[in-house]
Protein backbone atom coordinates (compact mmCIF):
# COMPACT_ATOMS: atom_id res chain seq x y z
CA UNK A 1 0.00 0.00 0.00
CA UNK A 2 2.26 2.46 1.07
CA UNK A 3 4.19 1.50 -2.93
CA UNK A 4 1.35 4.29 -3.65
CA UNK A 5 3.62 6.86 -1.96
CA UNK A 6 5.84 7.05 -5.52
CA UNK A 7 2.69 7.94 -7.56
CA UNK A 8 2.30 11.40 -8.65
CA UNK A 9 -1.46 11.62 -7.63
CA UNK A 10 -1.16 10.06 -4.36
CA UNK A 11 1.67 12.62 -3.68
CA UNK A 12 -1.17 15.33 -4.88
CA UNK A 13 -4.22 13.74 -2.77
CA UNK A 14 -2.13 13.91 0.77
CA UNK A 15 -0.66 17.72 -0.30
CA UNK A 16 -4.93 18.38 -1.13
CA UNK A 17 -5.57 16.50 2.62
CA UNK A 18 -2.84 18.69 4.26
CA UNK A 19 -3.97 22.20 2.68
CA UNK A 20 -7.58 21.43 3.61
CA UNK A 21 -6.93 20.22 6.84
CA UNK A 22 -4.59 24.07 7.76
CA UNK A 23 -8.08 25.49 6.62
CA UNK A 24 -10.50 23.59 8.43
CA UNK A 25 -8.13 23.78 11.34
CA UNK A 26 -8.62 27.44 11.62
CA UNK A 27 -12.03 28.24 10.22
CA UNK A 28 -13.57 25.04 11.84
CA UNK A 29 -12.60 26.47 15.34
CA UNK A 30 -14.15 29.98 14.66
CA UNK A 31 -17.55 27.96 13.30
CA UNK A 32 -17.90 25.55 16.13
CA UNK A 33 -17.06 28.34 18.78
CA UNK A 34 -19.45 30.83 17.24
CA UNK A 35 -22.49 27.54 16.47
CA UNK A 36 -22.07 28.60 12.86
CA UNK A 37 -22.65 24.92 11.53
CA UNK A 38 -25.51 24.97 9.97
CA UNK A 39 -24.73 28.46 8.40
CA UNK A 40 -21.58 26.65 6.62
CA UNK A 41 -24.10 23.90 5.48
CA UNK A 42 -26.46 26.54 3.56
CA UNK A 43 -22.86 27.99 1.93
CA UNK A 44 -21.37 24.47 0.79
CA UNK A 45 -24.75 23.24 -0.65
CA UNK A 46 -24.89 26.85 -2.85
CA UNK A 47 -21.88 26.40 -4.06
CA UNK A 48 -23.56 23.28 -6.44
CA UNK A 49 -24.86 26.61 -8.20
CA UNK A 50 -21.35 28.11 -9.17
CA UNK A 51 -20.04 24.36 -9.86
CA UNK A 52 -23.07 24.77 -12.36
CA UNK A 53 -22.52 28.20 -13.82
CA UNK A 54 -19.02 27.00 -14.13
CA UNK A 55 -19.79 24.09 -16.71
CA UNK A 56 -22.24 26.32 -18.22
CA UNK A 57 -19.77 28.98 -19.15
CA UNK A 58 -17.12 26.72 -19.98
CA UNK A 59 -14.97 27.82 -17.24
CA UNK A 60 -13.27 25.94 -14.37
CA UNK A 61 -16.05 24.68 -11.95
CA UNK A 62 -14.05 25.23 -8.88
CA UNK A 63 -13.88 28.84 -9.86
CA UNK A 64 -17.38 29.37 -10.47
CA UNK A 65 -18.23 27.76 -7.13
CA UNK A 66 -15.68 30.31 -5.46
CA UNK A 67 -17.28 33.14 -6.91
CA UNK A 68 -21.09 31.84 -5.77
CA UNK A 69 -20.08 30.65 -2.18
CA UNK A 70 -18.35 34.01 -1.74
CA UNK A 71 -21.44 35.92 -3.09
CA UNK A 72 -23.83 33.63 -1.09
CA UNK A 73 -21.70 34.10 2.14
CA UNK A 74 -22.02 38.24 1.94
CA UNK A 75 -25.80 37.79 0.43
CA UNK A 76 -26.97 35.99 3.72
CA UNK A 77 -24.46 38.20 6.41
CA UNK A 78 -26.19 41.88 4.70
CA UNK A 79 -29.66 40.39 4.41
CA UNK A 80 -29.52 39.40 8.48
CA UNK A 81 -27.77 42.40 9.15
CA UNK A 82 -29.81 44.68 6.50
CA UNK A 83 -33.29 43.45 5.88
CA UNK A 84 -33.53 42.22 9.66
CA UNK A 85 -33.79 38.28 8.42
CA UNK A 86 -33.67 35.25 10.68
CA UNK A 87 -30.71 33.51 9.77
CA UNK A 88 -32.09 30.01 9.27
CA UNK A 89 -34.63 31.31 6.97
CA UNK A 90 -31.52 32.98 5.00
CA UNK A 91 -29.71 29.64 5.13
CA UNK A 92 -32.53 27.59 3.86
CA UNK A 93 -33.04 29.89 1.10
CA UNK A 94 -29.63 30.12 0.22
CA UNK A 95 -29.46 26.39 0.62
CA UNK A 96 -32.04 25.39 -2.04
CA UNK A 97 -31.46 28.41 -4.61
CA UNK A 98 -27.86 27.44 -4.52
CA UNK A 99 -28.78 23.34 -5.26
CA UNK A 100 -31.68 24.39 -8.23
CA UNK A 101 -29.47 26.99 -10.07
CA UNK A 102 -26.94 24.41 -9.95
CA UNK A 103 -29.35 21.66 -11.73
CA UNK A 104 -30.55 24.31 -13.71
CA UNK A 105 -26.85 25.56 -15.26
CA UNK A 106 -25.83 21.49 -15.58
CA UNK A 107 -29.18 20.72 -17.76
CA UNK A 108 -28.93 23.99 -20.07
CA UNK A 109 -25.19 22.65 -20.22
CA UNK A 110 -24.69 21.01 -23.47
CA UNK A 111 -23.51 17.26 -23.54
CA UNK A 112 -22.15 15.59 -20.38
CA UNK A 113 -20.77 16.90 -17.06
CA UNK A 114 -17.79 15.48 -16.69
CA UNK A 115 -16.37 14.97 -13.06
CA UNK A 116 -20.09 16.27 -11.62
CA UNK A 117 -20.15 13.31 -9.56
CA UNK A 118 -16.41 14.22 -8.11
CA UNK A 119 -17.61 17.55 -6.75
CA UNK A 120 -20.41 16.11 -4.93
CA UNK A 121 -18.92 13.47 -3.05
CA UNK A 122 -15.25 14.40 -3.44
CA UNK A 123 -12.55 12.77 -5.05
CA UNK A 124 -9.00 13.52 -3.83
CA UNK A 125 -6.90 10.98 -5.14
CA UNK A 126 -7.94 13.11 -8.90
CA UNK A 127 -7.03 16.99 -7.23
CA UNK A 128 -4.66 17.88 -10.21
CA UNK A 129 -1.81 20.08 -9.80
CA UNK A 130 -3.99 23.39 -11.23
CA UNK A 131 -5.89 22.90 -8.09
CA UNK A 132 -3.31 22.03 -5.53
CA UNK A 133 -2.02 25.64 -6.69
CA UNK A 134 -5.55 27.03 -6.04
CA UNK A 135 -5.95 25.96 -2.67
CA UNK A 136 -2.45 26.97 -1.61
CA UNK A 137 -3.52 30.56 -2.28
CA UNK A 138 -6.74 30.16 -0.64
CA UNK A 139 -4.91 28.84 2.44
CA UNK A 140 -2.53 31.60 2.24
CA UNK A 141 -5.06 33.76 1.83
CA UNK A 142 -7.35 32.21 4.73
CA UNK A 143 -4.02 31.88 7.53
CA UNK A 144 -3.23 35.52 6.45
CA UNK A 145 -6.29 36.78 6.72
CA UNK A 146 -6.94 34.97 10.63
CA UNK A 147 -3.73 36.07 11.61
CA UNK A 148 -4.36 39.82 11.27
CA UNK A 149 -7.58 39.78 12.81
CA UNK A 150 -7.06 36.95 15.17
CA UNK A 151 -8.14 38.75 18.36
CA UNK A 152 -10.88 40.97 16.75
CA UNK A 153 -12.44 37.10 15.46
CA UNK A 154 -12.33 35.76 18.61
CA UNK A 155 -13.76 38.69 20.30
CA UNK A 156 -16.76 38.93 17.95
CA UNK A 157 -17.17 35.18 17.64
CA UNK A 158 -17.12 34.29 21.43
CA UNK A 159 -19.69 38.04 22.14
CA UNK A 160 -21.08 40.16 19.66
CA UNK A 161 -22.22 42.19 22.46
CA UNK A 162 -19.01 43.02 24.06
CA UNK A 163 -17.57 43.23 20.56
CA UNK A 164 -19.36 46.16 20.03
CA UNK A 165 -18.52 48.18 23.27
CA UNK A 166 -14.95 48.02 22.18
CA UNK A 167 -15.99 49.67 19.51
CA UNK A 168 -15.21 46.96 16.86
CA UNK A 169 -16.60 47.07 13.28
CA UNK A 170 -18.90 43.64 14.06
CA UNK A 171 -20.50 43.36 11.21
CA UNK A 172 -17.67 44.03 8.59
CA UNK A 173 -15.74 41.23 10.66
CA UNK A 174 -18.80 38.74 10.70
CA UNK A 175 -18.79 39.06 6.41
CA UNK A 176 -14.96 38.75 6.73
CA UNK A 177 -15.54 35.10 9.13
CA UNK A 178 -18.71 34.12 6.43
CA UNK A 179 -15.98 34.74 3.33
CA UNK A 180 -13.66 32.95 5.13
CA UNK A 181 -15.61 29.62 5.52
CA UNK A 182 -16.82 30.02 1.72
CA UNK A 183 -12.86 29.92 0.70
CA UNK A 184 -12.89 26.94 3.30
CA UNK A 185 -15.73 25.00 1.50
CA UNK A 186 -14.27 25.50 -1.49
CA UNK A 187 -10.96 23.60 -1.12
CA UNK A 188 -13.02 20.57 0.82
CA UNK A 189 -15.15 20.34 -2.34
CA UNK A 190 -12.61 18.08 -4.02
CA UNK A 191 -11.28 16.34 -0.82
CA UNK A 192 -14.60 15.38 0.38
CA UNK A 193 -17.55 16.99 -2.04
CA UNK A 194 -20.40 19.48 -1.58
CA UNK A 195 -22.43 17.04 0.44
CA UNK A 196 -19.88 16.06 3.18
CA UNK A 197 -17.93 19.31 3.49
CA UNK A 198 -19.89 20.64 6.54
CA UNK A 199 -18.32 17.35 8.31
CA UNK A 200 -14.65 17.71 7.58
CA UNK A 201 -15.07 21.29 8.80
CA UNK A 202 -16.45 20.64 11.78
CA UNK A 203 -15.52 17.16 13.44
CA UNK A 204 -11.57 18.44 13.69
CA UNK A 205 -12.93 21.11 15.74
CA UNK A 206 -15.18 19.59 17.99
CA UNK A 207 -12.76 17.09 19.38
CA UNK A 208 -10.39 19.65 19.95
CA UNK A 209 -12.96 21.59 21.96
CA UNK A 210 -13.24 18.78 24.11
CA UNK A 211 -9.58 18.85 24.93
CA UNK A 212 -8.93 22.43 24.87
CA UNK A 213 -10.90 25.74 25.95
CA UNK A 214 -7.84 27.81 24.54
CA UNK A 215 -8.82 28.90 21.02
CA UNK A 216 -5.38 28.68 19.46
CA UNK A 217 -4.20 25.69 21.30
CA UNK A 218 -7.84 24.39 19.43
CA UNK A 219 -6.70 25.23 16.43
CA UNK A 220 -3.72 23.75 16.06
CA UNK A 221 -5.77 20.75 17.53
CA UNK A 222 -7.80 20.63 14.93
CA UNK A 223 -5.17 21.25 12.30
CA UNK A 224 -3.27 18.22 13.20
CA UNK A 225 -6.25 15.95 13.85
CA UNK A 226 -7.59 16.78 10.19
CA UNK A 227 -4.32 15.84 8.66
CA UNK A 228 -4.82 12.82 10.39
CA UNK A 229 -8.22 11.94 9.51
CA UNK A 230 -7.52 12.95 5.95
CA UNK A 231 -4.32 11.00 5.85
CA UNK A 232 -5.80 7.83 7.39
CA UNK A 233 -8.89 8.07 5.18
CA UNK A 234 -7.14 8.48 1.78
CA UNK A 235 -5.15 5.10 2.88
CA UNK A 236 -7.81 3.15 3.85
CA UNK A 237 -9.91 3.95 0.84
CA UNK A 238 -6.72 3.22 -1.42
CA UNK A 239 -6.21 0.06 0.46
CA UNK A 240 -10.36 -0.88 0.55
CA UNK A 241 -10.90 0.79 -2.84
CA UNK A 242 -13.77 2.88 -2.05
CA UNK A 243 -14.83 6.39 -2.02
CA UNK A 244 -12.19 8.79 -0.50
CA UNK A 245 -14.48 11.68 0.66
CA UNK A 246 -16.94 9.49 2.47
CA UNK A 247 -14.12 7.13 4.13
CA UNK A 248 -12.28 10.70 5.84
CA UNK A 249 -15.94 11.21 7.04
CA UNK A 250 -16.19 8.36 8.56
CA UNK A 251 -13.10 8.19 10.12
CA UNK A 252 -13.62 11.64 11.55
CA UNK A 253 -17.24 11.05 12.61
CA UNK A 254 -15.61 7.41 13.93
CA UNK A 255 -12.91 9.25 16.20
CA UNK A 256 -15.62 12.34 17.73
CA UNK A 257 -17.85 9.30 18.50
CA UNK A 258 -14.97 7.90 20.66
CA UNK A 259 -14.12 10.67 22.11
CA UNK A 260 -18.35 11.28 23.35
CA UNK A 261 -17.88 7.69 24.41
CA UNK A 262 -15.20 8.56 26.60
CA UNK A 263 -16.35 11.66 27.80
CA UNK A 264 -19.69 9.93 28.76
CA UNK A 265 -17.44 7.16 30.50
CA UNK A 266 -15.22 9.42 32.59
CA UNK A 267 -17.23 12.22 33.10
CA UNK A 268 -14.91 14.77 31.34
Amino acid sequence: MFSLLGYTFFQNALIAGVLASIACGIIGTFVIIRRMVAISGGISHAAFGGIGLGYFLGIEPLLGALGFTVGAALTMGELEQRAEQHMDTLIGAVWATGMALGILFIYLTPGFAPDLFGYLFGNILLVPQGDLLLMLVLVAVIVITAGLLFNDLVAVTFDQEYATVINLPVERLMLVLLVLIALTVVMLIQVVGIILVIALLTLPAAISRECTAQVKTMMVYAVILGISFTTSGIFLSAYLNIPSGATIILVSAAAYGAVLVKKRLTGR
